[in-house]
């Protein structure tokens, strides 16, 4: 064996060794869930319930029907890798909540988040897998392409497989799901988002990348130098977004959907402030603050910049709402 490689088994045992936690906290969790039929599931963090992630979901469906099974999805949170490697942080696409939501509209009426901690990255797969026989009722697994668990990453589909024929479950692998030849992932549908390209991330997804939040402040300042108001939402630390820049894009709001501008930066022409994210809805007139506002990110329109004086960034204004109107007359 490298060394390299031995080094890394011999800080991950040592880890595994001073964990505190015991397979109790994972049962208790599952527990909670247990439900009246014996499960089909699959595993995984389906971070943004991408189009790979639907079709995952539709052959559980099927596979369940078939075998008279109740199809379930058991969801990780928060992302592994910021587990077992502490100090990394993963830009998510949905919150645990919003995962969980969408999936169950799916029809998936058992959704299991599951806390990943660092005595979960422990188990064995075998210690993990009683736990889902146990508890879930598991007969099945359909897992999605390169998927592992456990210490070490021992859980492959080989090492699920022999379990399964000694404890009494099947195990399916579906291949990857593609587009342009291109494999559709979370991580794939984040690079896309750090360049700005929505459209690619609204392709991957199947629908446009939205971002949730409640509308913390309505700019004054928008509203009295640029005749411009708008409602600005929290940024959520953690939450992927798309590139700095202006975006056409969507908002829902508790009085409908609206067309709207949005732009995500640190508003350079007022001097370098926090990033924030600022829409201007159109042809609305109202008073939203403290609403919970969604915006689909539908097309990127151009880069943040700074302009000599305001006067200069109203009339750039002007020609992003055109451009926006255009976009969104298109999209339609």
């Amino acid at each position: 064996m490298p060394v390299a490689e031995w080094l890394r088994s011999f800080i991950s045992a040592a880890r595994c060794a001073f964990s505190s936690r015991t397979a109790m906290d994972s049962a208790r969790e599952l527990a909670r869930y247990t439900p009246d039929a014996p499960t089909l599931l699959t595993l995984g963090v389906f971070d943004g319930v991408h189009a790979g992630h639907l079709s995952l979901v539709r052959t559980l469906q099927q596979k369940a029907v078939e075998r008279e099974l109740l199809p379930g999805v058991v969801t990780f949170s928060p992302h592994p890798a910021e587990v077992i490697r502490p100090g990394e942080q993963v830009p998510l696409l949905m919150s645990v909540e919003e995962r969980v939501q969408f999936i169950r509209d799916l029809g998936i009426s058992l959704v299991v988040p599951m806390t990943f901690t660092r005595e979960l990255s422990c188990h064995t797969p075998e210690r993990f897998v009683r736990l889902l026989i146990e508890h879930l009722r598991m007969k099945g697994l359909i897992l999605g392409p390169d998927f592992s668990l456990g210490r070490d990453r021992e859980g492959t589909c080989a090492t699920l497989e022999a379990l399964g024929t000694r404890l009494g479950f099947t195990v399916e692998s579906v291949p990857p799901f593609t587009m342009d030849g291109q494999v559709v992932s979370s991580t794939a549908i984040r690079r896309a988002l750090a360049t700005g390209d929505v459209v690619a991330a609204r392709r991957m997804l199947g629908r446009p990348y939205t971002f949730t939040g409640p509308i913390t402040t309505t700019s004054r300042r928008g509203a009295a130098l640029l005749g411009v108001p708008t409602a600005n939402l929290e940024v959520t630390l953690g939450r992927a977004l798309p590139r700095n820049g202006v975006y056409a894009t969507i908002a829902r709001i508790p009085n409908g959907q609206f067309d709207s501008v949005t732009n995500i930066g640190h508003r350079p022409t007022f001097g370098h402030g926090e990033r924030v994210v600022e829409t201007h809805i159109l042809d609305f007139d109202g008073h939203i603050y403290g609403a919970t506002m969604t915006v689909e990110f539908i097309s990127r329109i151009r880069d943040e910049a700074t302009f000599p004086d305001p006067g200069a960034l109203a009339v750039q204004i002007e020609r992003d709402v055109e451009a926006a109107r255009r976009i969104l007359r298109e999209h339609v």
